[in-house]
């Protein structure tokens, strides 16, 4: 699924591809995709131009010039691709929107989990998933205080604690291994007994990894690829993800792979040590 920082990425490029371009028309050729009517869809976008992309952990917010939005989610393959409208259609493509100039942008979704949305800007803090998203990983939003305070609340692993949004958005499974790594935290390590000192090393890895992570235009492991149809360069840096079987880049010892909460979860078990406030068990 792509994360926060190939999400990212498709926003840059499809910015430069699609702004100010005018919808003369959509085709819609697997309508599960479209969460509102097909037909309001199609009648409300028609005549429209694209005005501004934003990005919301990892939902892009298409800005329209009759001040709505388009809401999408790119799910676990969903694509964008900007081409000619007369180039023949490729196999997954289910959501066109031509353009008045010629071109059109397709989205195309192997699996068909992909979902748009179209919404009133300003209202997407109704929109389920993204109404319960915790703060942006960056500097600005992502305070280390309110952190501590948001895992306080959570008993549970920190693995699924980050992977569920809540208090912070945009991190999925190859990032939370990455950072949880880095700041030599057990992935089943409760999160309301971390300590100071593991939280704020945490907060820094968060904030680090993600820029990082955009600077490279993502982690391409199987199919993610941004909206020039080019792979991501993050996954030469990773550093314990899909790395199972491999010495630990700080210590030497193999990395090991299990699961928490069904998800597959690398690290070092000499890194990594499961603690009780700090003393190992």
């Amino acid at each position: 699924m792509p994360e926060l920082p190939e999400v990212e990425t498709v926003r840059q490029g499809l910015r430069a591809l699609i702004l100010n371009k005018t919808i003369a028309n959509i085709d819609i050729l697997w309508p599960k995709i479209i969460v509102n009517d097909q037909l309001f869809f199609k009648q409300t976008l028609t005549g429209q131009t694209f005005e501004e992309i934003d990005r919301r952990g990892k939902y892009l917010l298409f800005r329209l010039s009759n001040q709505l939005t388009l809401v999408s989610h790119l799910r676990m393959e969903g694509k964008y691709r900007m081409v000619p409208q007369e180039q023949p259609l490729t196999k997954h493509t289910h959501v066109i929107f031509n353009f008045t100039d010629g071109t059109a942008l397709r989205y195309l979704d192997v699996r068909k989990f992909g979902r748009m949305q179209l919404i009133p800007t300003g209202a997407e803090n109704t929109v389920s998933g993204l109404k319960q998203l915790g703060p942006e990983p960056t500097a600005a939003d992502f305070k280390v205080a309110a952190f501590a305070a948001a895992l306080q609340r959570h008993r549970k692993a920190i693995k699924p604690v980050l992977l569920e949004q809540h208090v912070v958005a945009g991190l999925g499974n190859i990032y939370v291994d990455e950072v949880l790594w880095q700041s030599q935290i057990h992935p089943l390590q409760p999160a309301n007994q971390l300590t100071d000192t593991q939280i704020k090393a945490l907060h820094q890895a968060i904030i680090a990894e993600m820029k990082r992570a955009i600077a490279a235009k993502g982690t391409t492991i199987r199919s993610y690829t941004d909206a020039y149809g080019a792979s991501g360069g993050f996954q030469l840096a990773l550093a314990v993800y899909g790395r199972e079987g491999e010495p630990c880049q700080r210590c030497g010892t193999t990395i090991l792979k299990t699961k928490v909460g069904q998800r597959g979860t690398h690290f070092c078990p000499h890194c990594q040590l499961l603690t009780t406030k700090g003393v190992a068990k």
